[in-house]
């Protein structure tokens, strides 16, 4: 079987670049006569980001709570409200302004715009049918890549699981990348955010699902990280702009992952705890799987001085050990990918439940 694979459309990328929204913008106005729906990161309400972006009147801001990840719920009471706003008219952009959460909230909203049902109909494969209406991402974090993946990852906290609208009408038409707006990123948050880049990479190509495109990419985003990373100042405005590249390259390369993302997965639904700061938990437990990497990961943070505090899953309940092994073992394509199809053998509810109290 072969996928005919598709990318982003447009990009623009370079410090200062924001300046250049209202033209990407302006031609969208003139194609659709209808209002652009803002999606902003909370953190930025009251802050002069918004003085920056091209609004209008007509236009509607949404501010998105990124205290925790987004769920079916979350993504379907945003829909709602967008929805009330339009009032059936066709917006002529939806833009979003932030990390992966705000991303792929738009994404999700998009597709659920133009397709009845709720979030939780479309969590899988190829499940959108109708594409969604023209999206423009600006990143304000670097990491995730969901400027440039097909899919959008949510919570159905009902079913305790971490699952993606994965489709082609889920990516963005138009990407612009400014630096500049990562400068003000806490340092912390600045590292588990862009380390997903890194993790996702080398989980696909580490793995058995592969193809020599998605390989390449993958290659060169790890390159690009590992430049950022084990570097004096991982933050520097050369760093800046090449962790904004490999966020770029990882997401295109974003096919199976591995080990990783289960296990944090599974942190993020019974912990409530965003996916960056999970992916490093999970790695710190994965030594046995990836090795080197994990080799490398130590010397990343350890290079940057940043520190992961233990004792995350110590004293939880018996149920809630059994909720973490649930929302980890279910992701059966990426675990097989790494480990095979008797991957249960390997990660056994004792040896994963054993991974976890480790953290």
């Amino acid at each position: 079987m072969y996928r005919n694979a598709k990318n982003v459309g447009y990009y623009m990328i370079g410090s200062g670049s924001l300046t250049q929204l209202g033209d990407l913008l302006g031609a969208r106005r003139a194609a659709v006569n209808g209002p652009a729906v803002f999606f902003v990161d909370k953190f930025f309400e009251g802050k002069d980001l918004l003085a920056k972006l091209p609004v209008e009147n007509k236009d509607m801001v949404l501010y998105v709570d990124t205290t925790d990840e987004p769920t079916t719920d979350s993504v379907d009471g945003y829909t709602d409200q967008v929805k009330a706003f339009l009032g059936g008219a066709t917006p002529c952009a939806l833009l979003a302004f932030g990390g992966g959460c705000v991303l792929d909230t738009c994404k999700c909203v998009g597709n659920l715009l133009n397709n009845p049902g709720k979030a939780e109909n479309y969590q899988g494969w190829e499940l959108v049918k109708n594409p969604a209406p023209y999206k423009i991402a600006v990143p304000t974090l670097s990491g995730t890549g969901s400027e440039t993946s097909r899919t959008g990852i949510i919570c159905n906290e009902a079913k305790n699981i971490k699952l993606g609208m994965n489709s082609d009408y889920t990516m963005f038409e138009q990407v612009l990348l400014d630096p500049d707006l990562t400068a003000s990123v806490p340092r912390n948050q600045y590292f588990y955010t862009g380390i997903d880049t890194y993790m996702h990479c080398f989980e696909s190509i580490t793995g058995s699902y592969r193809n020599v495109v998605v390989d390449s990419l993958a290659e060169k985003a790890i390159d690009l990280s590992k430049q950022v990373y084990l570097s004096s100042d991982m933050m520097s405005d050369e760093n800046r702009e090449k962790l904004m590249i490999a966020s770029f390259l990882g997401g295109m390369a974003a096919g199976f992952v591995g080990v990783v993302h289960p296990i944090s997965a599974g942190l993020s639904m019974v912990l409530h705890m965003h996916h960056g700061i999970a992916n490093c938990y999970a790695l710190t437990v994965l030594e046995d799987i990836y090795p080197d990497e994990y080799k490398d990961f130590m010397l990343m943070m350890d290079r940057q001085g940043i520190d992961l505090p233990k004792g995350i899953c110590q004293g939880l309940t018996d149920a809630q050990y059994d909720a973490l092994y649930g929302a980890s073992i279910v992701h059966e394509k990426p675990l097989s990918n790494r480990l095979g199809p008797d991957f249960k053998k390997i990660l056994t509810k004792e040896n994963v439940i054993e991974r976890f109290l480790r953290m």
